[in-house]
């Protein structure tokens, strides 16, 4: 595998296609924020604004101006989004709706924490572009405000009856490992510490199961038993492998090969796990025991869980150099470029049946925004370089 060609591919793809998608068809200019409703051409087709698609492209551009191009036009995109945020997007006291009209009305409560995790990381990382320390403020204030939320995520917004089934959920543990390497510039050493040592064992000794054939499973009781229910049969095999390759560098970051090991463990099983054998691509749902999964979608195969799939794996060869993953990355890299690149306009289709063939041509909607392309190409390309550059120096 030529690690140097595979990088050019991702970073062009990035710059020439994803990026200047983004920047040319989402900025609304009139009243700040995003739209992220575009068709396959890039045409607006709704002009509700979702917070945590919001954030996440204030993140997505403010991210990539730290890491890879001081491109103005990337800073002022992230900026612009940043202050619709600041000044629509909560209640005044860090709480984020879920969703807004286009001018910046709030239309649904903040029930949903992702819009408390992408902010937190978008204004982490603007602070970090900018030195503007009231972007630094609003994501430690929000992420105390996350902190409070730990035990029930929706808060007053949760419909289930207090006490009747109480479980808890794989997302939000899965989600701080990424976060606390997000804002690390942002947080005391002694809460760092702390998250990163809950997040992980929450992952690997709470939802991960030895005892199902080595699966994550996406809920459990609150005191981590197992429920026979849809929600604790579920599983989200996509979700499984993204969670590894943020493992994977707390991993780096604590010095644990174990860590790692187990981290590329967990991504080989659920990748064979959660294969399609008939048709290729990963399954979006399954259930642990083989019964029929309550999602209607379950077939689907969802361009973020293949993107974040070939982080996993690439970044499981840099550190371990194990084969499979390099094999494993070669079938998925196929599959990913070669059903969801769509081969005539900007941005990657989200959507996928069973067979392959696009469902929805959309490149945006209500759940997909500027978000899992553009940042599984660049930490892939990120490892690749650095792959080719250790080749050449030995």
């Amino acid at each position: 595998m030529d690690f140097k060609l595979l990088a050019e591919l991702y970073e062009t793809e990035l710059l020439e296609n994803i990026m200047p998608f983004w920047l040319k068809y989402s900025q609304d200019e009139e009243f700040g924020g995003y739209f992220t409703c575009l068709d396959r051409e890039g045409n607006v087709f709704d002009t509700d604004k979702f917070v945590w698609l919001q954030a996440r492209e204030v993140y997505m551009f403010a991210s990539l101006y730290n890491k890879l191009n001081k491109n103005e036009e990337w800073l002022s995109c992230s900026i612009q989004g940043a202050e619709f945020l600041k000044k629509h997007g909560h209640d005044g006291d860090y709480n984020w709706y879920f969703s807004l009209d286009r001018e910046g009305n709030a239309l649904v409560e903040p029930y949903n924490i992702f819009s408390y995790t992408f902010a937190t990381i978008a204004f982490g990382q603007l602070s970090l572009a900018t030195g503007n320390k009231e972007y630094a403020e609003i994501a430690k204030k929000t992420f105390e405000v996350i902190l409070t939320k730990v035990d029930n995520p929706k808060g007053k917004w949760n419909k289930a009856v207090p006490g009747s089934r109480n479980l808890k959920n794989f997302a939000l543990p899965m989600i701080l490992c990424n976060l606390a390497l997000e804002i690390e510039h942002l947080l005391s050493p002694g809460i760092l510490e702390k998250l990163i040592d809950d997040c992980v064992h929450e992952v690997l000794e709470v939802f991960y199961r030895p005892e199902l054939g080595g699966v994550v499973i996406e809920n459990v009781t609150l005191d981590g038993q197992l429920s026979n229910t849809f929600e604790g049969r579920l599983v989200n095999p996509g979700h499984a492998i993204e969670a590894m390759w943020f493992i994977m560098d707390l991993g780096v970051r604590l010095n644990r090969e174990d860590i790692i090991k187990k981290a590329v463990d967990i991504t080989l099983n659920m990748l064979d796990y959660g294969w399609d054998k008939k048709y290729g691509g990963i399954f979006y749902f399954m259930d642990r025991s083989g019964f029929p999964p309550q999602q209607l979608e379950w077939d689907q195969k969802l361009w973020w869980v293949h993107i974040e799939a070939l982080i996993s794996l690439s970044k499981g060869y840099q550190l371990t150099e194990r084969p499979e993953c390099l094999e494993w990355f070669g079938r998925l890299h196929d599959y990913t470029w070669a059903h969801f690149k769509d081969p005539e306009f900007p941005e990657w289709y989200g959507y996928l049946n069973r067979q392959g063939e696009p469902l929805l041509t959309l490149k945006g909607g209500k759940w997909k925004g500027c978000f899992h392309v553009p940042r599984g190409l660049f930490q892939c390309l990120k490892v690749f370089k650095n792959i080719a550059d250790k080749i050449e120096i030995n």
